[in-house]
């Protein structure tokens, strides 16, 4: 993993835990809140519905970062193979060309 990724998987993170502190907190002081039972429950509603939302997007932009790096690590994958096969034509090209020369050269010494 390339290092702008590990700065985006953090960042992400943090973004997250940092919107996961921030409901709790606005839980907690809705619950201590000096409010009748009803308004108590329907904030509690409305904070649900938002932990809910920003799960969902958090879910989502790793999602789409997840794909991402699928989508990297097979451009990588391709580019690789290609060397490799190149490589290898490479190497069969300079054995061949060595085994000619070995053997025109033994067919020089029987002559």
């Amino acid at each position: 993993m390339s290092n702008s990724e590990e700065e985006k998987g953090v960042v992400v993170n943090f973004l997250a835990g940092l919107g996961l502190g921030a409901l709790i907190g606005a839980a907690t002081a809705l619950l201590l809140a000096p409010k009748s039972g009803v308004e108590t429950r329907e904030d509690l509603k409305h904070v649900a519905e938002d932990m809910r939302t920003k799960a969902d997007k958090v879910i989502k932009d790793v999602s789409e970062s997840g794909d991402e790096l699928v989508k990297k690590s097979k451009e990588i994958l391709e580019s690789t193979k290609e060397k490799v096969q190149q490589a290898v034509e490479t190497g069969k090209k300079a054995m061949a060309k060595k085994h000619e020369e070995m053997t025109g050269e033994a067919e020089e010494d029987k002559a």
